[in-house]
């Protein structure tokens, strides 16, 4: 029998219509050393009454041979019956015994008529959680033959053993147990507690006849013994598994004899219902008696009549486990400052270490003050003081009636009987200290019928101990507990139960509405650092799911945060015995140490009727709290409260705070005196204080047991400064605020605390515009202020507030600190912010402003990071490469139940186990939820893994409720240039699909697009230093370099960036275009302060470290700017050299000589060069006053620009406004002063509506670029970098062949000489070949041959580490860069080398402007099938080469109904050659009746080439839609 292992089987119905059935159901399990056989699953242990109903679980237990770790199940039902059908959800299937924990989800019919039409299936486990490993007891019973022995109360049981305990095993079976001369016996599972010491039995005293006569319990167990360890010693070079075939594992059989032969009944013997017994082998143990005294407390309502029940603990020797507290020496127990004595016999403990007391709220008054306990050990004679001083009470104190208490030292106990009723030391801070105490936070679920009004109960069970039963009686939260939707929160204490493994939660069933939906208990343990989450999600409830109505829940690893462990502090607080010195407000204080540690704010009272209770006149009030500890000296308190209530002015005479030291052997408490108002009516009207302590007094035990005192005083202590601060209101319409104002100065010593600005010294109408108002604030000395912090609570009638600037002097040390804001505090204006954060105008440390990363320093607003260096942690990442930013965006299903407000996470795994750590994707502040069909992006950073492989996504719900449905997720790697989409349409959900919340994505599911490498850089902006420099409208910046540019990014403002005097530092992501040339920076003019005043730009590669700066210095402004522009130019300035030369461009445009040649119309122009193009500029002043008159020369001069170096085309347009605007353009001719060279180009077209193409805008090529003739014959320059590591270099040859469009060329052999050593480690060598053109090389071949051609030389292990070759064709310069990073093995044949591909190419500026030749692009358009997909907007494409990009053109026709649903759109744009298409972006203006628009894909034909590349996109663009874009990027399906 107890070889066999029991199978818990929980089996869920569908929660769908018709779901449930009465067929027969069985079962079979198949295993790895064996398949069980069809099991009809018949009786169940919940019994439901009906088995198999909708949305019900229902539980069997198989007791069948262990067939080791299940592979698959197979379950169905025999179909027979009228409701046959079954939709089966999941089977779960728990083997204590093995550890384990199988999940199987099925979610689907077994029905004839439904899918299918199978009624069996097989169901394999989509996870396997190990779980605590029991084993199994076989409990012999025999009760005594003798008159009335027999009992029908509730048998438990518990059992001892040398690792530690099992919980409490009830014994009842179905029949009717424990009669006269019966032998019953039990199989149970329970922990495995090594050699067993003791049993404790007993029962509960229920039902007739109660009383039980015991005559012995036998225990029986497997244990596993090893044989044969003589042979094991012999063969130890023998692998594992055979070394376990070795040693024969023998299973013998434990069997332990209890003998008790008494009674357990109230009437008879010594009338105890509970008996604990030893072993009969076992005499070293004996049973003890134990007198307990318990001492009441001497104050009003103290006693009570509740049943009081209590618990002793020994060290190492177990616990009498609970036993009730009836038989005193008094007739009513427990009253006001009586001493109760009972006895307890159990099995020796040991020396004791802690007891557990509790009582169970029952009869009128039960509320109880428990002075203190005593146990005396009869056998050892000693006396153990177990001191307590607090309510066991749910309404006092926090609201606990259960407490669990450690012996102190007598001398503790002695020193407050003699001086009775002066000194208030309690032992509260020792007992604190050695419990820990739980936050316990309870979430009732948010659904109909969800809350409960029957008892809650739970118990935490840590790797120790546990703590027992714990009623939830008082929530500190909300008077009426447990309701729909709503967290409650408890307090529970306990002493060292070591880590919490899970927790027991239940209720009584008793009350009306008892059913109740748990969502979570969230358990905080601020002395240990640790929170943690259980996660439950189903009814407690007799008619729901399973019947349960208590559950064990394990904590979700997921979920479990970690912090540095608080520590305990006691806190006295002294009130003055003057007239009206008392106060019923909320009164709170701070701590801080040295460097500005400080702990949270923390109010003293947990409550309204302990803040009326609390500050009366001349009383001392003691408070234990536990908050982060600030080390090891505590520099100040602020002690303070919220006002508000009758008379709540308060007089602090002072305030002690005791701590214990490290050892546990004292404490130390130093004192704060204060002796001041605290009052807005009296002396300064502060009700904050600042106090610094004055002396510390230290209490020693010493090794001969007495109490040492030291008190000294606290040598130079921080001074109080006084701090005026002058407030300057801006001079503008509308700046002045009535709301209250609230101000934090921080220091490097600490902070203020938050201040209402209250009193104005200089007017009495304060903040109004204009003007300056000066305040008076005391503070301990802060030291050098970096920041403040400004708020306005938004209140009375006009809130909005300009704040210029806000002025501190320190009068002690006559320093004053300058903190510019010139901003808006407004819920209307700007960025609708009404709190500020400033930093001195000086300072230059971390402003935690950078990428809101998640890199934040401390939790608390200290700044820890004042002496950090100046670079951010993120930065320093970035340019070790070891850090890169992912972008993220994750779209959710629309399904019913898509939603998700679990937190999300990504794993990004390369090879070889390469991983990032777990990358939470945390919504932003507002949102809360994954809500259904909604898009998000995430930017976050992490480990750069190389090659990505797979990418794991999960969430950490772990509730059955918590279903989410992913439908796509793409990752963007910009420093790869690779996007990588996944439409994964699956679900993460417990209940859903296959039951997983987290699956692992092959990469090679994805769609992989390129889309162009990027570069990080640090980006510093500097604002200048001037009157209203700041700024807060959109900031644009587009960066040229040699090889390109990029596009036009926005600067984020971020909250605070672009403020005057600022610089301002994050990394941005740009176009791999270096060597960089200039900088074009635009802003909007929008925002409530659209001027800005730009100093410069720093550009910073973090991988190479080139630095780039571009200097501006003036306004970007219509109004403060000379000429009103809000763009500027500015070129590079690398190494103090200018990049690019400053001229003078002036265009000579001439119209044709053909019949209504000229216009009216407004002209623009581009121009493009090798250093990028000049903007758009507006051909408005010419030499001649009526401008584009037919076969007119007309002059512009462009002072002021930028020299663009060779120019290679033009853009050219023109409004279409005006009579005839149609108009036909012979050339431009282009001169650069600095250059002093002349461009042509030539035009000869119409830019009419109604000629040629109808286009109004062109490009032209200019007429220089085809000077250049192609060669048949060239020049290429082979450049090979050796890799600078070990045995990288080689002595002997290397040979390439480059392969390009045109051909491949011949073998070019690269020699080594012993004159000239070639291929060194670490060398770069350079060789140059002439050769046929090959065109485009696309890759080439390397070999490693023998230096004298012989056979014999090509030794086999000779390799070149070769890193990187560089192919440059000298006509063109073309460069061609190969990354290899191999070893290339010496080899004599030709046939073995290896081929590597083109990695990048830069194109030179000649060769771009020789492929620059006009093409004709057709355009097709495809809109979208779905209902209301066509739109009515203007709609705007722009399309991105290799060679430039077309500019943004309008999707145009006459007269034509365009991009209707389901339909095809044609149109032909014509540009000069872009080369090879990247991107597309695609956008409408949002004008119309129904602007949403469903582009499904977009395809371009060249067709000089006749290639077409597909762009797909199949996504809305649409405000409403998913994330709200009306544009999109489109890049090519090849």
């Amino acid at each position: 029998m107890l070889k066999n292992v029991s199978y818990h089987i929980s089996v869920k119905t569908g929660d769908i219509p018709g779901a449930s059935s009465d067929s027969k159901v069985f079962i079979k399990l198949y295993g790895e050393k064996a398949d069980s056989s069809k099991e009809p699953l018949l009786v169940s242990d919940n019994d439901l009454g009906n088995y198999f109903e909708r949305g019900r679980v229902d539980e069997f237990t198989l007791d069948t041979m262990d067939i080791g770790k299940i592979n698959r199940i197979l379950i169905g039902h025999d179909n027979v019956g009228l409701r046959s059908g079954w939709f089966l959800a999941s089977v779960q299937i728990t083997v204590p015994v093995q550890g384990r924990q199988y999940m199987f989800p099925c979610n689907r019919w077994l029905d004839k008529d439904e899918a299918d039409g199978r009624v069996e299936v097989e169901l394999y486990p989509s996870e396997i959680v190990p779980i605590e490993k029991l084993i199994n007891y076989e409990v012999s019973v025999v009760t005594g033959d003798m008159r009335a022995a027999g009992t029908n109360a509730k048998v438990f049981m518990q059992i001892y053993g040398e690792t530690g305990k099992t919980e409490l095993i009830i014994l009842e079976n179905r029949s009717n147990n424990f009669e006269r001369g019966a032998t019953d016996i039990f199989k149970r599972e329970a922990a495995d507690v090594g050699k067993i010491y003791k049993i404790r039995i007993g029962h509960d005293g229920k039902g007739i006849g109660d009383g039980w006569f015991l005559e012995s319990v036998t225990l029986k167990r497997l244990t596993t013994k090893m044989k044969d360890s003589d042979k094991k010693k012999k063969k130890k070079k023998k692998s594992d598994e055979e070394e376990e075939e070795e040693t024969k594992v023998e299973e013998v059989m434990e069997v332990y004899t209890f003998v008790a032969h008494r009674w357990l009944a109230k009437d008879e013997g010594d009338k105890e219902l509970v008996v604990e017994l030893v072993p009969d082998e076992e005499s070293s143990l004996e049973e003890n008696t134990y007198e307990v005294r318990v001492l009441t407390g001497n104050m009003w309502g103290a006693g009570t009549d509740a049943n009081v029940f209590l618990s002793i603990y020994g060290i190492g020797r177990g616990d009498t486990g609970e036993r009730q507290l009836k038989r005193s020496n008094n007739l009513n127990k427990f009253e006001k400052g009586q001493v109760d004595v009972f006895t307890i016999k159990a099995i020796d403990l040991g020396e004791l270490k802690k007891l557990r007391i509790r009582h169970d709220n029952s009869g009128a008054s039960p509320s109880w003050f428990l002075e203190r306990v005593e146990i005396v050990d009869l056998k050892e004679s000693t006396t153990y003081y177990f001191p307590c001083q607090r309510w066991l009470a749910v309404e006092e104190d926090d609201g606990q009636i259960v407490r669990e208490l450690v012996p102190v030292d007598e001398a503790f106990v002695k020193k407050d009987s003699e001086n009775d009723g002066q000194s208030l030391a309690t032992l509260g801070l020792e007992q604190k200290a050695k419990s820990t105490t739980y936050t316990v936070k309870v979430k009732t679920g948010d659904k109909k019928n969800a809350g409960t009004d029957a008892n809650v109960f739970i118990t935490l069970y840590g790797s120790k101990d546990d703590t027992g039963i714990v009623s939830l009686k008082a929530s500190k939260i909300n008077k009426n507990k447990f309701e729909r939707g709503k967290v409650d929160e408890f307090t529970v204490e306990s002493v060292d139960i070591g880590n919490l493994k899970k927790i027991k939660i239940g209720h009584d069933n008793k009350g009306n509405s008892t059913g109740w939906f748990l969502e979570w208990v969230e358990i905080d343990a601020p002395s240990l650092g640790q929170c943690l989450k259980f996660p439950c999600g189903r009814w407690l409830d007799k008619s729901e799911d399973d019947g349960a109505i208590e559950r064990i829940i394990f904590p979700a690893e997921l979920q479990t945060t970690e912090y540095i462990p608080f520590v305990p502090y006691e806190i006295t607080v002294y009130t003055s015995d003057i007239f009206g010195a008392g106060t019923d407000a909320d009164v709170f204080i701070v701590l801080y140490g040295t460097d500005g540690i400080c702990t949270r704010q923390k109010s003293l009272c947990l409550n309204k009727r302990e803040q009326r209770m609390y500050f009366e006149r001349n009383s001392v009030n003691q408070f234990i709290v536990e908050l982060e500890d600030v080390g090891d000296i505590i520099e100040k308190i602020r002690i303070g409260h919220k006002g508000g209530g009758l008379n709540s002015g308060w007089h602090l005479d002072r305030v002690a705070i005791r701590r214990l030291l490290p050892n546990g052997k004292g404490s130390e408490t130093v004192t704060f005196p204060c002796e001041r108002w605290l009052a807005k009516s009296e002396d300064d009207g502060e009700i904050i204080r600042e106090l610094v302590p004055s002396d510390i007094f230290t209490e020693k035990l010493m090794k001969d047991g007495t109490l040492k005192q030291i008190e000294e005083e606290v040598e130079d202590p921080l001074e109080v400064h006084t701090y005026k601060i002058n407030v300057f209101t801006g001079d503008m319409y509308g700046a002045g605020t009535d709301a209250n104002v609230f101000l934090n100065i921080y220091g490097d010593l600490g902070d203020t605390g938050e201040r209402k600005l209250s009193k104005s010294e200089t007017n009495f109408n304060k903040f109004e515009r204009g003007q300056e108002d000066t305040f008076t604030i005391q503070a301990v000395d802060l030291g050098i202020l970096y920041k403040i912090k400004i708020r306005h609570d938004n209140s009375m009638f006009s809130p909005d507030w300009y704040l210029e600037k806000v002025e501190i002097l320190d009068e002690t040390t006559e320093e004053s600190f300058v903190f510019l804001c010139e901003r808006w505090l407004s819920k209307k204006k700007e960025d609708k912010k009404i709190e500020r954060t400033l930093y001195e105008q000086s300072y230059d440390g971390e402003r935690n402003s950078l990428d809101g990363s998640s890199f934040s320093l401390s939790s608390q607003d200290s700044n820890a990071n004042l002496k950090e260096m100046k670079k951010s942690s993120l930065v320093k990442a970035a340019e070790e490469g070891s850090l890169i930013p992912y972008h993220i965006t994750i779209t959710t299903g629309t399904e019913y139940d898509s939603s998700t407000d679990s937190r999300v996470y990504i794993i990004i795994m390369g090879p070889q186990k390469v991983q990032t750590e777990r990358l939470w994707l945390d919504l932003p502040e507002g949102k809360d939820e994954f809500a259904d069909g909604s898009v998000e992006k995430f930017s976050v950073w992490g480990l750069d893994v190389g090659e990505i492989k797979k990418v794991e996504v999960g969430h950490d719900g772990a509730t059955p409720e918590s279903c989410w449905l992913v439908e796509e997720l793409t990752i963007v790697v910009p420093t790869k240039g690779v996007m990588y989409n996944f439409v994964c349409k699956c679900w993460l959900a417990r209940d859903k699909g296959d039951g997983l919340t987290s699956r692992i994505l092959n990469i090679l599911d994805a769609d992989c697009i390129n889309i162009g490498l990027k570069i990080l850089y640090e980006v510093t902006v500097v604002t200048g230093d001037i009157e209203s420099g700041g700024t807060d409208t959109n900031i644009f910046m587009t960066v040229f370099g040699s090889n390109g540019n990029t596009e036009e990014m926005q600067l984020e403002k971020n909250g605070d960036r672009f403020e005057r005097g600022q610089e301002d530092s994050f990394i941005m992501e740009i176009a791999d275009i270096a060597p960089l040339r200039k900088m074009r920076i635009r802003t909007d003019g929008k925002g409530t302060r659209p001027h800005w005043f730009l100093e410069r730009i720093i550009l910073r590669n973090l991988t190479n470290q080139e630095v780039a700066t571009f200097t501006y210095g003036e306004w970007l402004s219509k109004l403060k700017n000379a000429k009103g522009s809000l763009v500027c130019e500015m070129p590079a300035v690398i190494n103090d050299e200018q990049m690019m030369e400053d001229t003078t461009y002036t265009l000579q445009v001439k119209t044709s000589d053909v019949g209504g040649a000229g216009t009216d119309a407004n002209v623009w122009l581009i121009l493009f060069g090798e250093n990028g193009d000049s903007g758009t500029l507006a051909l408005k002043e010419s030499n001649k006053s009526n401008k584009f008159e037919r076969n007119q020369m007309d002059e512009f001069n462009f002072s002021d620009m930028l020299s663009l170096g060779d120019l290679c085309k033009v853009r050219i347009w023109h409004d279409n406004k005006g009579i005839a605007p149609g108009w036909h353009l012979e050339y431009i001719d282009v001169k650069d002063s600095a250059m002093d060279k002349t461009f042509r180009f030539q035009c000869d077209r119409w830019l009419a509506k109604g000629e040629d193409d109808g286009q109004l805008i062109r490009e032209l090529a200019c007429a220089n670029n085809d000077i250049l003739e192609l060669k048949e014959r060239t020049t290429y320059e082979i450049v090979t970098v050796t890799s600078d590591r070990e045995d990288a270099e080689t002595k002997e040859n290397i040979w390439i062949i480059l392969e390009g469009k045109l051909g491949r060329s011949k073998e070019f052999l690269m020699e080594n000489s012993s004159k000239k050593r070639r291929f060194e480690r670490g060398a770069t060598d350079t060789f140059q070949f002439s050769s046929k053109n090959v065109g485009d090389i696309a890759a080439i071949c390397v070999g490693h041959c023998p230096k004298d051609g012989k056979k014999s030389s090509a030794k086999a292990d000779v390799f070149w580490h070769v890193q990187e070759i560089i192919v440059t064709e000298m006509e063109l310069c073309n460069k061609y860069f190969f990354r290899c990073n191999v070893k290339i093995p010496l080899r004599y044949k030709r046939r073995d080398y290896k081929v590597f591909e083109c990695a990048k190419v830069t194109e030179s500026f000649a060769s771009k402007a020789r492929s620059l030749v006009p093409v004709k692009y057709e355009t097709i358009v495809v809109t979208g099938f779905e209902k209301g997909s066509g739109t009515d907007a203007n709609v705007f494409i722009t399309i991105f080469g290799l060679n430039g990009d077309s500019g943004k053109r309008a999707l145009k026709q006459k007269f034509r109904n365009l991009f209707e649903r389901g339909k095809t759109n044609r149109f032909y744009l014509e540009t000069l050659d872009m080369g090879e298409l990247k991107k597309v972006r695609i956008e409408h203006d949002n004008s119309g009746l129904a602007p949403g628009w469903l582009v499904e894909r977009v395809e371009i034909t060249n067709s000089a080439t006749g290639v077409t590349t597909i762009f797909p996109c199949g996504k809305w663009l649409d405000e409403n839609r998913g994330d709200g874009l009306i544009w999109r990027e489109l890049f090519p399906r090849y």
